[in-house]
């Protein structure tokens, strides 16, 4: 039984420092291979996780107690899958919860500052941009004012109109400015 528990201790880190070093090449190799196994607790590191727990409590469990080895077996089964679901719970699943996603709505715009990179007829059509997350993006826009607003202004978004852009010239008010 101690040498189960020995080769699950081994093939637990060994496959956390074979998936250190070469996790990257390993997971273009075999990509698409394994996604049969795309269950969401049977993610590798929660199983290695797992069979690692296992072989060192049932290492500690049979050196340090006088319990039998159907007890020790049990005992580190039991530790095992705790150890895998504080895995599973703890790491695997808030980190596929957090994926950043570069997609945005045309809607999700409203009322975001912006500059005007082609200058917007009163009734016409020209170009913004708009930061988003950690990147910029390009869209038409239209005069929501019917006012025509020059390159390099700096507009807010109003409304969305058919995949377009709404924009007003954004503008400190008469009486906001600031005195030195």
């Amino acid at each position: 039984m101690i040498t189960l528990f020995w080769a699950c201790l081994a093939g637990g880190a060994l496959f956390a420092v074979v998936s250190v070093v070469l996790g990257d090449l390993m997971s273009n190799a075999l990509d698409g291979l394994l996604d049969f196994l795309s269950v969401d607790f049977l993610q590798p590191m929660v199983i290695a996780s797992a069979v690692t727990a296992f072989g060192g409590a049932g290492i500690l469990l049979d050196k340090y107690t006088d319990l039998g080895w159907i007890a020790v077996l049990a005992l580190a089964v039991i530790i095992a899958v705790l150890l895998g679901a504080a895995v599973y719970f703890g790491y695997v699943k808030p980190m596929a919860n957090s994926e950043v996603s570069t997609g945005f709505s045309l809607q999700d715009l409203a009322g975001k500052v912006g500059r005007v990179t082609v200058a917007i007829p009163a009734h016409g059509y020209g170009e913004v941009m708009v930061r988003v997350g950690a990147g910029n993006t390009n869209q038409i826009a239209s005069s929501f004012d019917a006012a025509d607003i020059p390159a390099g202004a700096e507009i807010v978004v109003i409304d969305v109109k058919e995949s377009v852009l709404r924009v007003s010239q954004f503008e400190i008010g008469k009486g906001d400015e600031q005195h030195a």
